[in-house]
């Protein structure tokens, strides 16, 4: 009698995790390759990405489905005959995530789109004590706000980013000193506030990332982001990877010492780099001096433009001294990129000119600005949110139909 052949095997746990992977893999490429090059022919797409026309056109389907990228207007011909190559785009006009960004003095809440531009923000400033559940119930609220204001976009999820040392894995602030804040979950609070996925990250980590998607860092191996506010974190990120370190401590460079530093630090220690370049301290030193009279950084560097000179020198003192804990991780990390968020050195070319005179001359080239001195704040909590949405987009959103515009969230 003739054998039967016996039906072929189910795929193996391990040969479904590893399929898997090349479909998220991929999927991010492809959407990744759309956010720089769009709108571009998908056989583009395949030579940029290496990627086979097939799977291209399949993904490219795909992502078409969730309401992730859309058909250009007018498609294209080759040489004028032929089939005209019709080149896909980012669809901005469906999806938003929101922002959340904790900072000492008020909450930063904001909407963006999927390049990363901010289409809605709104400062809260703090009231009283900052207890945790009443800032992010009131963040929440204010996310709320924003969404109501915006129909016809849909909210994939919120990112959340504040300083001091957060704990990505469970969404946690670990430590922040300044808000008093110790062990508080975040992801937790926000979540059951929104009803939505909620990301949270250190916001030096969050900037890195919004610098290789959306700002001048794309493209570039190596990239340190050094954040200098109230708050003085860092990120470094190599190979499409921000580093995070156990329990995502990575970049906690506060009490870092920096030569020629005079602040008292509650360490014990005198010149810490939190201490020293502290925007608390820049305003104390401006109100000693009779610069201003709060605490508001910003009000420095609008003395400065009005001509006061003892502002002028302050935030060019201040910028030499960024520059110098740039050079110390310049040292240790050797990126291709620097970028520096501080106030003096985003509006102020002599303040900037400054920070890359005291690394010298054979480093001063791959340092530069933040790419959203008006919006860094806003753009830090979407960035957690898109970081996430861009390095697994067939998980991060959820099929909308052809030609059915999204439900509000």
């Amino acid at each position: 009698m003739p054998r039967t052949a016996a039906p072929p095997a189910p795929p193996s746990p391990v040969t479904r995790v590893a399929d898997s992977d090349r479909r998220r893999t991929s999927a991010s490429v492809i959407l990744r390759s759309v956010l720089e090059h769009g709108p571009v022919a998908r056989s583009t797409i395949a030579r940029l990405t290496g990627l086979s026309p097939a799977s291209v056109t399949d993904h490219c389907a795909r992502l078409t489905g969730l309401g992730l990228l859309r058909e250009a207007a007018v498609p294209r011909r080759s040489n004028g005959v032929g089939r005209p190559h019709v080149p896909v785009d980012l669809d901005d006009s469906r999806f938003v995530v929101g922002g959340v960004h904790v900072a000492v003095p008020y909450t930063t809440v904001s909407l963006l789109d999927l390049r990363g531009r901010v289409v809605a923000r709104r400062e809260l400033k703090h009231r009283g004590r900052l207890e945790p559940s009443g800032v992010l119930a009131r963040a929440a609220d204010g996310l709320g706000a924003l969404l109501g204001e915006a129909p016809g976009c849909r909210a994939l999820g919120v990112g959340v980013a504040v300083g001091g040392w957060v704990d990505s894995d469970s969404g946690t602030v670990v430590e922040h000193p300044l808000l008093g804040w110790r062990d508080v979950q975040v992801r937790e609070a926000v979540g059951a506030h929104t009803g939505l996925p909620v990301q949270v990250d250190g916001h030096a980590r969050a900037l890195v990332n919004a610098e290789r998607l959306f700002g001048q860092a794309r493209g570039n191996l190596s990239v340190l982001h050094l954040f200098v506010g109230n708050m003085v974190d860092a990120a470094f990120a190599t190979n499409d990877e921000v580093h995070h370190g156990p329990r995502s401590q990575a970049g906690a460079i506060a009490h870092l010492p920096l030569a020629g530093g005079t602040e008292p630090c509650a360490c014990g220690r005198v010149g810490c780099l939190q201490v020293e370049l502290s925007e608390r301290t820049l305003c104390r030193r401006a109100r000693q001096a009779g610069v201003i009279d709060g605490v508001n950084p910003m009000h420095v560097v609008a003395a400065a433009e009005a001509g006061n000179p003892v502002a002028v020198r302050l935030l060019r003192e201040r910028a030499r001294m960024v520059g110098r804990a740039a050079g110390l991780l310049l040292d240790v990390l050797n990126p291709e990129r620097v970028v520096v968020t501080e106030v003096g050195v985003l509006f102020r070319e002599d303040c900037l000119a400054a920070l890359r005179d005291e690394l010298g001359a054979g480093r001063s080239a791959a340092v530069s600005p933040s790419s959203f001195p008006d919006s860094v704040l806003a753009v830090a909590g979407g960035a957690v949110a898109l970081d996430v949405l861009y390095r697994d987009p067939l998980a991060s959103s959820r099929p909308c139909p052809a030609g059915v515009p999204p439900e509000p969230s």
